[in-house]
């Protein structure tokens, strides 16, 4: 049986993939770690409020088969470019830098299409950082994920997200376009977990269509 690790388990993705943890009987004790309480009760669920900003006072509590890593967030809610990094790459680096040194031997994040080291723009440049940061450190098994535009229900509204997935379902619809079509977040859940039951050791990066597709191998007896 095995132990996951949550960080981003309030988000879009998170919370789905948190859902399907719970009911999925491979895992049988799933602990997250969040600024806020989940309001969700289940026999399996370690819930562990904490400050990202001190990691020293949960750092023992990272134990487990594997590290899922969806946190994230948008310029606009964090406030600034500084406030974004903080989130998206320092709190996700640092939770993982833990946990490899904690012995947990697997980790699945959720990237971004667009990260590129070498990128101009802010967001695909930070996550690029991270792929590669996180890349060096000392787990078994790293899957990376890239999808595209997320779509699903959130909790608070973000009008140009929402313009965003309609373009992107129109232009989706062009020939040799197709993989650009929105993704649910759902969808990204479910291709974490699979990937983690992908048994190849190292480093794979699945990119946008590849995401799609692990979103319906293995899937789990709730899915079917």
């Amino acid at each position: 049986m095995n132990t996951a690790i949550v960080i981003g388990a309030t988000g879009l993705t998170g919370s789905n993939l948190l859902e399907f943890l719970l009911r999925d009987e491979r895992f049988s004790k799933v602990k997250i770690f969040t600024r806020r309480q989940s309001g969700i009760s289940n026999v399996k669920l370690e819930e562990h409020i904490i400050d990202f900003d001190n990691p020293d006072s949960f750092k023992e509590l990272l134990q487990g088969n594997v590290l899922f890593s969806a946190l994230g967030t948008t310029i606009r809610k964090a406030g600034s470019k500084e406030s974004q990094y903080k989130i998206d790459y320092s709190y996700q680096f640092k939770i993982a830098e833990i946990c490899a040194k904690n012995g947990v031997e697997t980790y699945v994040l959720v990237s971004s299409a667009g990260a590129n080291l070498d990128s101009k723009i802010f967001y695909s440049r930070m996550k690029g950082e991270l792929d590669r940061a996180v890349m060096q450190l000392g787990f078994n098994k790293i899957r990376i994920l890239r999808p595209g535009i997320l779509e699903g229900v959130r909790k608070e509204s973000r009008f140009g997200e929402k313009a965003f997935i309609i373009f992107a379902k129109v232009i989706s619809k062009i020939p040799g376009l197709k993989k650009l079509r929105p993704i649910q977040g759902r969808q990204v859940a479910q291709a974490m977990i699979n990937s983690y039951f992908d048994e190849t050791p190292g480093t794979k990066i699945f990119t946008m269509e590849k995401v799609f597709t692990m979103s319906n191998e293995y899937r789990t007896e709730q899915e079917e």
